[in-house]
């Protein structure tokens, strides 16, 4: 499925062609199965959900509607984008947890593993609050990028090195609202390249 976005009034952007990667029912099928697996291996706990803002509030939302546990919702923000599609290797933390997160099970939930940096950086922040467990979930990730090792405990779907958008997911604030993820493809006239 391609989709052609509607450009926004005024001097935005022209539209962008956005080809669906995982479809909605994909996710959802997906987010219920890493529910069910978080439950299991929480039985008896209440693990805090740490959202890597803003990429993940969404999968973060349907996650935590699915699990059958009592649980406690945080987020921290890091940044390395800015408005580009490439990282720039150099994480910012932006926005850091409020909750007591010392002595407890800590789940990051995380957008996408891309070359790893910011999420090597940002479990390596965690574990300086001395959690009693630190693990990650992750809805997407792209090994062929990886420039630090990274591992999640709990992975939705391992994609190819294209830029996607959708579930969360963004480009230049845009196609947050999209209930899939696609992949989008930057036209040169947009002044944006992959």
């Amino acid at each position: 499925m391609t989709t052609r976005a509607t450009p926004d009034a005024g001097n935005q952007p022209p539209p962008h062609d956005i080809t669906c990667l995982i479809s909605a029912e994909q996710v959802a099928r997906r987010v219920q199965e890493l529910a069910q697996r978080i439950a299991a291996d929480y039985a008896g706990r209440a693990p805090v959900l740490v959202g890597v803002l803003k990429g993940a509030w969404v999968f973060l939302a349907d996650l935590a509607r699915q699990l059958p546990l009592p649980v406690r919702c945080d987020f921290v923000r890091v940044s390395s984008y800015g408005a580009g599609t490439v990282t720039s290797g150099e994480p910012r933390l932006l926005l850091d947890c409020t909750e007591q997160l010392t002595g407890a099970d800590v789940l990051v939930v995380e957008d996408i593993i891309d070359t790893g940096l910011s999420t090597a950086w940002l479990l390596q922040h965690l574990r300086g609050k001395r959690p009693a467990s630190l693990r990650l979930c992750a809805l997407l990730d792209k090994p062929s990028r990886r420039r630090v090792p990274v591992h999640a405990d709990y992975l939705g779907f391992e994609i190819p090195d294209r830029f996607v958008v959708g579930y969360g997911l963004d480009w230049n604030e845009r196609y947050r609202e999209l209930p899939y993820v696609g992949c989008v493809t930057i036209h040169e006239s947009a002044g944006q390249s992959e």
